[in-house]
């Protein structure tokens, strides 16, 4: 990797070094191979750390390049499509959607699900909800975790005693939930941060940038579940086909 002259670059410093380690990535490395340290990078092209880390992080959030814990910043793979939306109008879980069940257990929602849920009728704000969480793995590799807000009012009929958590729980409030007659989707996206949960099903450091997919699902007397699935923000691209289907595709892009 050679240098370059930076102070002449008229656009900012760290994004004109975001281009020249991109080429770099191109030209020198190899997937997986680890780049070096910031410090070495840093006074190799004559620039602060800081604005070496904001190349960095934007090369992530473009899927060019991986933190990954206890190995260091390396090249991401190429990416592999991962459908999102789904042409059928099936609640979570028919079928084969791609999803893993991990657990399941009883909470208090969050207050921006809580929102999305609505109040009154079967459903109080102090009410706990079962929240299931899956896993989606594509070619061997984490690309989301999920977590699926079903009010106890959608699922009359799950079990109480029998499995009271884990998989087999997972998949007792998705086999319940799709008894009802569903009557349609919304769905948002929007970039966020991964929790230190999320983080670590992912396999991605906290904070780490991330694409996340909110869900309802409706029944004729409202709003009868919500999912906000986690997905990695520096591995997955959407795009948006003639159906309204969302789709996150691994392959290489230009920055959004």
């Amino acid at each position: 990797m050679g240098t370059t002259q930076l102070e002449t670059a008229p656009e900012p410093k760290y994004w004109h070094l975001k281009t020249v380690l991109s080429e770099a990535l191109d030209q020198d490395f190899a997937v997986g191979e680890v780049l070096p340290n910031e410090r070495e990078l840093a006074a190799r092209f004559g620039v602060a750390r800081a604005t070496l880390r904001q190349a960095l992080e934007q090369l992530e959030l473009e899927g060019r390049l991986q933190r990954r814990r206890g190995v260091g910043t390396t090249v991401a793979p190429p990416r592999v499509g991962v459908a999102v939306g789904s042409a059928q109008h099936s609640w979570p879980g028919e079928g084969v959607d791609g999803w893993e069940p991990v657990d399941a257990a009883e909470s208090l929602p969050p207050a921006a699900v809580l929102k999305l849920l609505g109040t009154g009728g079967d459903f109080a704000a102090d009410q706990p909800v079962h929240t299931v969480r899956r896993t989606r793995v594509t070619h061997g590799q984490a690309v989301a975790a999920e977590l699926l807000y079903v009010p106890a009012a959608s699922v009359p009929g799950l079990p109480a005693i029998e499995a009271p958590s884990g998989p087999a729980r997972a998949r007792a409030v998705l086999r319940e939930l799709q008894r009802l007659a569903l009557d349609g989707q919304d769905r948002s996206v929007e970039l966020g941060s991964a929790r230190a949960d999320d983080a670590k099903e992912l396999d991605r450091l906290p904070g780490a940038p991330v694409l996340l997919v909110t869900t309802r699902y409706f029944t004729a007397v409202g709003t009868a579940a919500v999912s906000v699935a986690t997905y990695r923000a520096d591995t997955c691209r959407l795009t948006f086909g003639d159906s309204g289907n969302v789709e996150i595709t691994h392959e290489p892009r230009v920055a959004s």
